[in-house]
């Protein structure tokens, strides 16, 4: 879907009823997961939640472009080969040739494809099928990336002296 205030695109990842039990009895409420990128190299993840599902879906979103971070793309791709953990999911992600696409299952691809990378291969290694986790632990792996962009912008400052 296409948020026309901010002009990202975003997928909702997962819709759960969550429950509080206090002492009068049971609250429930509606957490949203949302992956929200703009296909230039920013994406984020948003979890929230909310009386209904259309306002935990609009705080998720808000929420993942709020923690959005930046993925550098050489080529269509991602520079190198990385690697993230969070709990028990694991995700490895390769940077593929011009033309190969991108091949990656369940919400590590969304992240990808939100992300605007267009030519990567990605592995779940980890032993869990929950989207939330390994959607973070891709999260995870792509801000590894992060280092990649400050170690060149230090070559070119250092170059221009």
């Amino acid at each position: 879907m296409f948020d026309r205030k901010t002009g990202w695109e975003y997928r909702v990842v997962e819709v759960k009823r969550v429950t509080r039990v206090t002492r009068g009895g049971k609250r429930f409420k509606i957490r949203a997961v949302v992956i929200a990128g703009d296909k230039k190299g920013r994406v984020g993840i948003g979890i929230e939640k909310g009386d209904d599902v259309s306002q935990a879906v609009s705080k998720a979103l808000n929420a993942a472009i709020k923690n959005s971070i930046l993925v550098p793309i050489v080529n269509k791709t991602i520079p190198y080969r990385v690697e993230g953990k969070v709990s028990a999911a694991k995700v490895l992600i390769k940077p593929a040739k011009e033309g190969k696409g991108l091949i990656a299952g369940g919400t590590v691809r969304l992240v990808l494809e939100l992300a605007g990378v267009e030519n990567a291969t990605a592995k779940i290694i980890g032993v869990t099928k929950n989207p939330l986790t390994n959607a973070l632990s891709a999260i995870e792996a792509l801000k590894k990336l992060n280092k990649y962009v400050k170690i060149e912008e230090n070559a070119n400052q250092s170059n221009q002296v």
